[in-house]
């Protein structure tokens, strides 16, 4: 029988009753090779999920263009009926082509197929929240979100989703975003060597929004640190954990979502949540985004 751990302490996104343990999953990993098509070990996909879930991660982010739909669809058969508390933030904004490329979807018709994608391949009536996915693959672009922003907030008052986010966003389309519809989590590329959004980060803890980092060792390019391999050495841990311990750290707002297909690496992302990292190695990991362009 899996046991509870301990996955930091719990946020509540702002002006819900949606309560997280700071420690998630990220699903993209369980497709397979590129994010496309199944993976090799469906069973073994399953697993990490049912035991990710037995361990009291109720965070679990996903999206139907993973795959495509291969994602949602092993969720569903793992998880479903899903528990009280579970919370699955999806996303919307891109789709996947048929040479594996990644172009946005954000017409009113895209935006809407693609809820209906996520509810049906979920099995669920209604999204708890939906992120809306802009800017490039990594880096936002600096442009109006409005449009496809608004089709979202429809279908927020028509009940098909509960909340909405933004991912790969700047802080003007931010603001414009608050404008239109209430914001309760921006998901951005951040880890410790990458600190463009230093700034966005404490003032959206300031107003209680939930900040999402994606890539905590760099995604696709993999963080290459001096620095954090012998941290995580003195601290018999691994260069993931390390990292993944110093977001928790950065703020309270910081919800982790660091994904896997192995129920090992599962078990090793799930105890970067126990590691206290001290004010003189926090002091050294900070040095390596010294040279980092901040907002």
């Amino acid at each position: 029988m899996t046991q509870q751990t301990d996955l930091a302490d719990s946020f509540t996104l702002p002006r819900t009753s949606m309560t997280v343990n700071r420690m998630g999953y990220g699903a993209m990993q369980l497709a397979g090779p590129q994010v496309w098509g199944p993976p090799q070990d469906v069973d073994e996909a399953i697993a990490v999920l049912r035991e990710a879930v037995a361990s009291g991660v109720n965070h679990i982010d996903t999206s139907d263009y993973y795959g495509p739909h291969v994602t949602n669809q092993i969720i569903k058969r793992a998880l479903h009926p899903y528990r009280d508390g579970l919370v699955i933030v999806t996303k919307l904004g891109a789709r996947r082509a048929e040479d594996k490329s990644w172009p946005h979807a954000r017409s009113r018709q895209e935006l809407i197929d693609g809820t209906h994608d996520n509810l049906r391949n979920l099995g669920l009536e209604v999204l708890d929240v939906v992120n809306l996915r802009v800017g490039g693959f990594q880096e936002p672009t600096e442009e109006s979100i409005e449009e496809p922003l608004t089709v979202l907030a429809e279908l927020k008052q028509q009940g098909l989703i509960r909340q909405i986010g933004l991912s790969n966003v700047t802080p003007k389309q931010l603001a414009e975003a608050q404008r239109i519809t209430e914001i309760v989590c921006i998901q951005n590329f951040y880890n410790v060597a990458h600190r463009n959004d230093d700034s966005l980060l404490d003032d959206l803890a300031k107003q209680g929004i939930a900040y999402v980092p994606f890539f905590p060792l760099g995604g696709f390019t993999p963080l290459q640190s001096s620095a954090l391999d012998s941290t995580a050495a003195s601290l018999n841990a691994t260069p993931m954990q390390v990292a993944l311990a110093w977001l928790l750290q950065r703020s309270p707002n910081v919800l982790l979502i660091p994904g896997t297909s192995s129920r090992k690496h599962l078990r090793e992302n799930l105890k970067a949540a126990t590691l206290e990292l001290s004010p003189e190695v926090l002091a050294k990991l900070d040095s390596i985004g010294k040279g980092a362009v901040r907002n």
